[in-house]
């Protein structure tokens, strides 16, 4: 594999003297004109720029990582490379998140500067040189939901990076300074490292939707039209969002070529509509927790396939990495049968930042490379493996990955609940929404007003702490909660009061 990452800043400098005015990355822009770009030559002069700062802020000897927060402003981009430049890592931060959390990111990971957008645009230009990337340099941390109440920090390397993009650059015959890539993740979600570094390292050009293009459909689709991407990055439940267009086709992106979904299941009958709407794209699923760089496995989804009936399969693993199944005894499960899914190579992440207890209950060292036993159930059927759901309280919403405990302990911070469990929503395999069941202390769950106070009082706490993706649809108080045989909180009754408007069962 051709260490695609490592060379990061050779390629950049080639491609802004080959295709210096080319657009680096465009940020849709409804109701301005023009649309926000940045050329390669300007990235790369923001970038110096930033690599100066981040020098002189940060005396040498301090290895502290840098916090980069915005949304999809081009100048985020600036940000990541010139933090990279200055021999730091960063710590992408979606400006979605509430400042309780920030603050929380800020004190977990040790960050003694954070960029924004505007602070990075006023910085003076300069020819500053940009840092070696060494393999085993961390390049950023993905702060991801943790089960303490507190979120936790994967940290990611130029050896990790090395891997994945070598793999996807080898399997995806991506031309260089010709491709449009779709970003709809924000880039504190990893999926967006997919479309990101593919972008920079190929010298193409990164189209950013924003939230308020995914939260009006006139303005998705003028975007998504004026974007006409060659390759589309995305979760699957964002394109079975643009499906309910019936102009989604390929009249509309004439040159969309490729599909690249991650983050969460994609369901059979999204994967057949596309390639009705797109007989012109292959359709590619992915698998990977950020522990392991994105994704670990891919598979081309083809009609074939998915003539076959069930669950689409999540593929094979990157060359150089092992991906398989394990009981918890050590042992491997036959074909047919569920273990968990156990990822080794130099795609796996060294650890969570500054939780060693953490980071030795789940990395361990296999065949002499780093291994992440990721808690999701597979399985193996004809040479395929199959993503069968989590171990343990985790759930993906959207993509988005998210410990239940977490929205827990948050509202048993509060001094009146006395109780708490949250629990899934799920229609055809993939989870909606959150429902969360409180026992409160002084507040009595027949009394309307009282309930209404006090949810109103609940929700707008918890979006002071949570980012708003982790915020439960529903809050329904209850007088108790409904427990197992060994007295544990019955999970399977409260999914089943939760689709029954959080009433018991008969």
């Amino acid at each position: 594999m051709v260490p695609a990452f490592s060379q990061l800043f050779e390629r950049l400098q080639r491609w802004s003297e080959h295709f210096s005015d080319r657009v680096a990355h465009a940020t849709a822009s409804p109701g301005r004109t023009p649309t926000l770009r940045l050329t390669y030559r300007e990235l790369l002069t923001r970038a110096r720029a930033v690599a100066a700062h981040v020098r002189e802020r940060l005396p040498h000897g301090n290895v502290s990582p840098v916090i980069v927060l915005g949304h999809k402003e081009p100048e985020m981009l600036a940000g990541f490379l010139g933090v990279l430049g200055s021999g730091h890592s960063y710590i992408p931060v979606d400006d979605s998140l509430p400042s309780h959390r920030v603050h929380e990111v800020e004190r977990i990971s040790g960050a003694q500067l954070i960029l924004t957008p505007e602070y990075i645009a006023d910085l003076p230009p300069t020819d500053a040189a940009f840092a070696p990337l060494k393999p085993d340099s961390n390049v950023y941390m993905i702060f991801t939901s943790g089960s303490t109440g507190e979120p936790k920090g994967v940290v990611i390397t130029v050896r990790c990076l090395d891997a994945f993009l070598g793999w996807m650059l080898g399997e995806h015959a991506l031309t260089e300074g010709g491709e449009t890539f779709l970003n709809q993740a924000p880039f504190s979600f990893d999926l967006s490292v997919m479309d990101l570094y593919l972008s920079l390292t190929t010298g193409g050009t990164l189209y950013s939707i924003t939230r308020r293009e995914v939260a009006d459909f006139k303005s998705l689709f003028r975007a998504l039209t004026e974007a006409n991407p060659s390759v589309w990055v995305s979760t699957p439940s964002f394109a079975q969002l643009c499906l309910a267009e019936r102009t989604y086709a390929a009249e509309r992106l004439p040159a969309l070529r490729s599909f690249l979904f991650c983050g969460e299941a994609l369901l059979p009958d999204t994967a057949g509509r596309l390639l009705d709407r797109f007989p012109q794209a292959e359709v590619w699923n992915t698998y990977g927790p950020t522990e392991a760089t994105v994704a670990a496995t891919s598979v081309r989804i083809t009609r074939e396939i998915i003539a076959r009936g069930g669950a689409l399969p999540i593929g094979r693993a990157i060359p150089g990495t092992e991906v398989f199944l394990q009981h918890d005894d050590g042992t491997s499960p036959p074909d047919g049968e569920r273990g968990e899914i156990i990822i080794a190579g130099p795609n796996v992440s060294p650890g969570y930042l500054g939780r060693p207890d953490l980071t030795e209950r789940a990395f361990f060292n296999h065949n002499g490379n780093r291994a992440y036993r990721t808690g999701d159930c597979g399985m193996r059927l004809d040479g395929w493996l199959y993503f069968e759901g989590r171990q343990d309280s985790q759930v993906k919403v959207h993509g988005y990955r998210i410990e239940l405990a977490d929205i827990e302990e948050n509202f048993l911070s509060f001094a009146d609940v006395r109780e708490c469990t949250v629990v899934p929503v799920s229609k055809a395999g993939a989870v909606q929404f959150l429902v969360a069941f409180v026992v409160p202390d002084g507040v009595c769950p027949d009394a309307p007003a009282e309930v209404a106070a006090a949810t109103d009082h609940y929700r707008a706490e918890l979006a002071e702490r949570l980012p708003a993706y982790m915020l439960p649809r529903k809050i329904y108080l209850r007088p108790f909660l409904p427990i197992t045989a060994n007295g544990k909180a019955d999970r399977r009754r409260l999914i089943e009061m939760a689709a029954n408007g959080g009433q018991p069962v008969p």
